[in-house]
């Protein structure tokens, strides 16, 4: 990609992105320099969860200068979030000192990087190295609201809901195999869920069937399965693929999205 700069920001529990790592920007600055959401081109890409290429980043209209980086005499700018499941952990980059507009395979090959990244944010311990005070924000405490059955106190165990395949390999090997194994996977999840919606029991309207509905239209969705198949041409397997489209999706699909865009606003 003939990128003279690479640098990786992490979102912390308290909302700022944390310069974690770097290769071209000046090193006194990883660890101390900071972004909110929606400041500057790293703040906007981590609260919209949305890829942004410039090939003139310090005229941006929300370019944020900070001086002990260095970064301002580079111009052609490529960010993308790195998600896991739905959930911004942060924002890899890479500038250049030539005005040069990053195209879509460089912002695939990114978005592929982004997504093993991912996977080692977390499972990698951050305890000595983010700044003292601080934790990263997939750590955070989260508040759920349950719903009451009967009156009275009680507790126990939250449960969450969101079955996920563990991918242990995210890099493919055969490209060609894995999307094989990826349209025979979708072959029987079209036929599984065609049958459950041909069965007996189910009502002709009922919030069971509108599910099920909603799979049958991902499922027979010619652009999901473009970004699939687009994910395994650049590097990952098809359990990877599935996982990033998942949280590109799921990310977009966030309660709190829009109002980090108002913000950004």
């Amino acid at each position: 990609m003939r990128a003279d700069v690479c640098s990786f920001y992490v979102l912390r529990d308290d909302g700022a992105l944390e310069l974690f790592a770097t290769k071209g920007l000046a090193k006194e600055s990883v660890h101390m320099t900071t972004l909110r959401l929606g400041e500057g081109p790293v703040g906007l890409i981590a609260a919209e969860a949305e890829p942004l290429s410039l090939d003139d980043a310090p005229s941006h209209p929300a370019f944020a200068y900070r001086p002990e980086t260095g970064e301002d005499r580079y111009f052609a700018f490529l960010g993308v979030p790195v998600l896991r499941a739905g959930q911004t952990l942060g924002v890899l980059v890479v500038q250049n000192v030539e005005r040069h507009k990053y195209g879509e395979d460089e912002i695939e090959a990114m978005l592929t990087t982004a997504t093993i990244s991912a996977e080692m944010i977390a499972t990698s311990d951050f305890d000595n190295l983010i700044k003292p005070g601080s934790d990263i924000d997939l750590r955070r405490p989260r508040m759920y609201t349950g719903v009451s059955f009967t009156d009275g106190i009680a507790t126990g165990t939250v449960v969450l809901h969101d079955p996920r395949v563990v991918v242990t390999n995210f890099i493919a090997e055969d490209t060609e195999q894995e999307k094989l194994r990826l349209e025979s996977a979708l072959e029987k999840m079209r036929v599984s869920i065609d049958a459950m919606l041909d069965h007996g029991d189910m009502q002709p309207s009922s919030d069971h069937r509108e599910i099920l509905e909603t799979y049958r239209m991902f499922a027979n969705d010619r652009g999901w399965v473009h970004r699939l198949t687009e994910a395994i041409d650049n590097g990952l397997s098809a359990e990877a693929a599935v996982e990033r489209v998942q949280n590109d999706t799921r990310a977009h699909a966030a309660p709190d999205r829009s109002l980090y865009s108002r913000s950004a606003a």
